[in-house]
C-alpha cells in the first residue's frame, strides 16, 4: 500500500506468514463471542499492523478498539484504516493535523457473477468498464475503490454509503480513480463540508487488487 499513499501516511503490511502478535485488552471486545479462528487471525493482524503504522509516526503503542459498527476507533489525533483479505493485511495511520481521512482496501482477484455486479456497479460504470483494456478485473477494482471511498467517507460524515451512492470513474493509464458521491447523500450529510468527490489510486498485481485514498484537512 505504500505506493498508493502520500508520505505523510504510515503503512504496515503483513502476509499470512506474518499474522502473529496479540491484542490489547481494549481490542478483544471487537472480536465478539464465538469468533472463528480465521476472523481472530485477521482481526489480530489488523490491530498489530495498526500499532506498527502508529509507531512509524513516532507515536506510543495504543489500542485500536472497535465501534459498535465494527469500524476501528483510533486514538485522539490519529486517523487510520485497516484492510484484510485472504493471506494479506494492511493498516495505515496519519496525524489528523496532516490528513483528514484515509481509506484503503485489498481484494483477491476473482470472478463476480452478474447478480453481484449489479449490486456493486451502476449502469454507467458497466458501460465504461466494457471499454476499458481487457485482462484486468475491472469489476473487482470498482468494488475495492467503493470500499475505500466508504472508509474515507464514514469517519468524516458518520453515515453509510451504498455501492450505488458513488459513481467511480477509473483511469487505467494513471492508475487513479475519481468517485462522485450522489448529490442527495452529500446534501443529507450532517457536516457542512461532506466531500462530493473522493480521488484515489489503484494497483493490480500478484493476484491482488489494492486501492487507497485520502482527504486533506479542511
Amino acid at each position: 500500500m505504500r505506493d498508493l499513499l502520500p508520505p505523510t501516511v504510515a503503512v504496515a503490511v503483513a502476509e499470512s506468514a506474518d499474522f502473529t502478535g496479540s491484542l490489547l485488552a481494549a481490542e478483544r471486545a471487537g472480536l465478539g463471542e464465538g469468533a472463528v479462528e480465521s476472523r481472530r487471525r485477521d482481526y489480530t493482524a489488523g490491530r498489530v499492523c495498526a500499532r506498527r503504522a502508529m509507531a512509524a509516526l513516532g507515536l506510543p503503542p495504543a489500542a485500536v478498539p472497535s465501534a459498535p459498527d465494527r469500524a476501528p476507533v483510533w486514538p485522539a489525533g490519529v486517523v487510520g484504516t485497516i484492510t484484510h483479505t485472504r493471506g494479506y493485511c494492511a493498516a495505515a495511520a496519519a496525524r489528523s493535523s496532516e490528513i483528514r481521512s484515509v481509506g484503503m482496501d485489498a481484494e483477491r482477484i476473482k470472478e463476480l457473477d452478474p447478480g453481484v455486479r449489479r449490486l456493486i456497479c451502476l449502469p454507467e460504470e458497466e458501460e465504461r468498464g466494457a471499454r476499458l483494456p481487457a485482462g484486468v478485473p475491472w469489476p473487482i477494482v470498482l468494488f475495492s475503490a467503493k470500499e475505500t471511498v466508504y472508509k474515507v467517507w464514514h469517519p468524516v460524515v458518520g453515515s453509510w454509503l451504498d455501492f450505488h451512492d458513488a459513481l467511480v470513474d477509473l483511469d487505467p493509464e494513471a492508475g487513479t480513480f475519481t468517485a462522485r458521491i450522489a448529490p442527495a447523500r452529500v446534501a443529507a450529510a450532517t457536516v457542512s463540508d461532506a466531500p462530493a468527490t473522493i480521488t484515489g489510486r489503484f494497483a493490480v498485481d500478484a493476484g491482488l487488487v489494492r486501492t487507497a485514498a485520502v482527504l486533506l484537512p479542511r
